[in-house]
């Protein structure tokens, strides 16, 4: 099968499973070109773990610290007629480039806030992970949520949580800006989007593996969130998916009472860099500041993509001796974007950004690049002319 990009609104149709393996490889590189971290994780459970920073999350400690690990996602696999989503790919290509190098690489497909799944996670790291994790991952990004007592699902919205919010945004079919008006959520709106988003299911996860003893004495766990400049605040951070990481933090402080009385360990919320991700290109307004936010940080020689970012939260946080927390307890890796020089720059050119300057202002040609690549397009050494595999699967899946 030939595939080719097939691109609607903020998610593209198809993935190329070379150019998904290639990213990956990419990324793998850069790991092993990194000094290793030293007491870095030996067993690490990532939730959320096919695309951008839950991939990295896994890539890094098993690249960088020789760590064994147990993937969750829930990605489609591709068929003879229809090539499967990119996380699929990537994990099948991890999870071949991994146990290349002798390292334990387990994969799960499914429903993360199922009780089923997560048996299944404890059943293989009882089996065949030594029995217990030092590092667990959270960067699950869901649409909908299942409570796994009720049955009862749940669903978020992008919405303002305090009345309309008007601005730019960016067009990327056309690569225009455009005016965007969001409207605010409902309380039960807002509600709904904290269940799914927000960190029950962290805690959940938690309690499971304490209660089936499958986490090591000094395990460390953290979880993604986002701040930003003020002008994305109303569709962030004070918006309904704020709400959720604000519940995210509020789960962190009870799990890292809980881990730090009976196992030495430690949660932390990690605050990450915005990069285009399948999630953060379905919301209003983001899209174009992370073209401006490119612009900058290229010109600087400071810009960082998932794999630099992780890299540097475990190599220079996590596992250090100086994690560099902020005055709320969260560590930051979003410093570079939130510098001063950095933010001023993004603030005047948001203010002048018009269609007739927007190529001098932003990097769109970034943005789009980076886009593809999450689904395996525009990758160097790629044939994206001949025939390849849609039905590639990940060993452990297959």
């Amino acid at each position: 099968m030939i595939v080719s990009p097939k691109i609607r609104g903020f998610i593209c149709t198809t993935s190329h499973p070379d150019g998904c393996a290639a990213n990956v490889q990419e990324q793998i590189n850069f790991v092993k070109a990194q000094p290793k971290i030293e007491n870095g994780p030996k067993n690490v459970l990532v939730i959320g773990a096919s695309a951008g920073y839950g991939l990295a999350s896994r890539i890094v400690p098993a690249f960088g610290s020789g760590a064994n690990t147990l993937g969750i996602f829930f990605e489609k696999p591709g068929s003879e007629k229809r090539p499967g989503s990119a996380g699929w790919y990537n994990t099948a290509a991890f999870e071949k480039a991994a146990t290349a190098d002798g390292l334990v690489a387990k994969s799960l497909n499914g429903d993360a806030f199922s009780h089923e799944l997560k048996q299944q996670a404890l059943d293989i790291i009882k089996n065949e992970m030594g029995g217990k994790v030092d590092l667990v991952v959270y960067s699950l990004a869901s649409p909908r949520r299942t409570d796994p007592d009720t049955g009862e699902v749940f669903k978020s919205v992008l919405k303002t949580t305090g009345g309309d919010y008007t601005n730019k945004t960016l067009n990327t079919d056309k690569g225009e800006i455009t005016e965007v008006t969001i409207g605010a959520a409902s309380q039960e709106e807002i509600d709904d989007t904290v269940k799914v988003m927000g960190g029950a299911d962290w805690e959940l996860w938690i309690n499971a593996l304490a209660d089936a003893g499958a986490l090591a004495d000094g395990v460390k766990t953290v979880a993604y969130s986002y701040i930003g400049p003020e002008l994305t605040w109303p569709i962030y951070t004070d918006g309904t998916i704020g709400m959720a990481k604000k519940d995210c933090e509020r789960a962190c402080s009870a799990i890292n009472a809980k881990l730090a009385e009976t196992l030495g360990g430690a949660a932390y919320v990690s605050v990450n860099k915005a990069l285009v991700t399948q999630a953060s290109s379905a919301i209003p307004v983001v899209p174009l500041y992370i073209s401006i936010l490119y612009k900058e940080m290229k010109a600087k020689g400071i810009h960082e993509g998932c794999i630099e970012q992780i890299q540097r939260l475990m190599a220079d946080r996590l596992y250090s001796e100086d994690l560099q927390l902020d005055d709320t307890g969260r560590i930051r890796v979003d410093d570079w974007e939130m510098r001063d020089d950095i933010q001023a720059s993004i603030a005047e050119s948001w203010q002048n950004i018009s269609n007739d300057n927007f190529n001098q202002l932003a990097d769109f040609e970034g943005y789009q690049a980076d886009f593809l690549k999450l689904f395996g397009f525009g990758l160097d050494g790629v044939d994206y002319t001949a025939d390849t595999d849609p039905t590639t699967a990940p060993a452990s899946l297959s």
